[in-house]
């Protein structure tokens, strides 16, 4: 080890400018070294002694719980995404729950808040992990899905899932639960991306979750009827197809047009692309010309997506039954824009009738 000296003096200049006047006298005793000479037991010595002194001053985190953040740590995080006009976000994804059921909710209600407040992104909320992971009765994990989601407040800016999946953790070489309200978000990107944004990600079209081995929690049919009408959609795994989304409601409590996951997006698509349309009608003249142009831009964009399946139709009102005196003379420009939303099949009713040799189907048809 009498040449490693040398070298270690050499890697120690670069970070050491009083080292750096010494490295003129070693420089020719480096270049001459025999590097075949070196063991495998030197090279390990050499890099301990380089890692010790980049390494030397700072602090120990592998202590436990030495990562953690704690529950006020991440809600300060997710705020950092409050700013809508800082920050562009699509989805704002929870990840696994906290140590408390008490405080997987809060966690949860603050994403939904946050999304609220911004109208342009979705909150993708997944279960307490306790709630599930490590239980084996399905219906004691259907009971504490319902109270863990109960109080969550209401919203169409929301998408609660009931999953926890079993996938292999390659950086870690194991196999761990992991939550998959981050795969919920993954298929609406996808959807968007492979369809349009106004397609459901849910079913074995677009809802197949990938990297799942098995689940924690995998409804029954009845589980499930119980669950998506508190606002849940079941993660569930079907042999022959695999893991998916079997479920596309938003988190609203409410019965509306935006309870479901398609016509949030829709509108979140329509609204971000005709606001743009919007401000560039700022400091114009208010009259016929300027709302007769706005329309040319709005009613082209909507017949497209029309053709592209995500509206039965639409009505574009810019004149004056809107833009009357009074709001000329405020200085205000208004267009009202009505939607009629394609919705997605949530139920599929098939009627099987057995009917005798003689009888004609057009005799039958239409009474059962």
């Amino acid at each position: 080890m009498s040449d490693m000296s040398h070298v270690y003096k050499a890697y120690a200049a670069v970070h050491n400018s009083e080292k750096r006047n010494d490295l003129s006298e070693v420089r020719d005793q480096i270049s001459e070294m025999n590097l075949k000479q070196l063991t495998d037991v030197d090279l390990y010595e050499v890099a301990e002694e380089v890692l010790e002194d980049v390494f030397a001053g700072g602090a120990d985190y592998s202590a436990s719980g030495g990562m953690k953040a704690e529950l006020a740590d991440q809600i300060t995080a997710y705020q950092k995404f409050s700013n809508k006009d800082e920050v562009a976000v699509d989805f704002l994804i929870m990840g696994p729950g906290c140590d408390t059921q008490a405080e997987s909710q809060a966690k949860a209600n603050s994403l939904i808040s946050i999304a609220n407040l911004r109208k342009d992104c979705v909150a993708t909320v997944g279960p307490h992990r306790g709630d599930i992971v490590g239980l084996t009765n399905t219906d004691t994990q259907t009971d504490n899905l319902v109270k863990y989601f109960s109080p969550l407040a209401s919203s169409s800016y929301a998408v609660f899932d009931s999953g926890y999946k079993y996938t292999y953790d390659r950086f870690n070489n194991k196999f761990r639960y992991v939550a998959t309200n981050a795969d919920v978000a993954g298929l609406m990107c996808r959807t968007g991306i492979n369809s349009y944004p106004w397609f459901s990600p849910a079913g074995q079209q677009r809802g197949i979750i990938n990297n799942a081995i098995k689940l924690a929690y995998n409804p029954s049919k009845a589980q499930r009827d119980q669950l998506y009408p508190m606002r849940i959609n079941s993660v569930i795994t079907q042999p022959g197809i695999g893991t998916l989304l079997f479920g596309d409601k938003t988190g609203l409590g409410y019965a509306s047009a935006f309870d479901r996951i398609n016509v949030r997006r829709l509108f979140l698509t329509v609204e971000q692309a005709l606001q743009k349309a919007a401000e560039a009608q700022l400091f114009e003249l208010n009259d016929e010309l300027t709302r007769a142009n706005f329309k040319n831009i709005v009613e082209p964009y909507l017949r497209d997506i029309q053709a592209k399946r995500g509206l039965y139709g639409f009505l574009v009102i810019c004149d004056t039954t809107n833009n009357t005196p009074d709001v000329i003379d405020n200085n205000e420009f208004r267009a009202d824009i009505f939607l009629k939303p394609a919705k997605s099949i949530n139920y599929v009713t098939l009627t099987f009738v057995a009917t005798r040799t003689g009888v004609s189907f057009e005799e039958v048809a239409g009474r059962v």
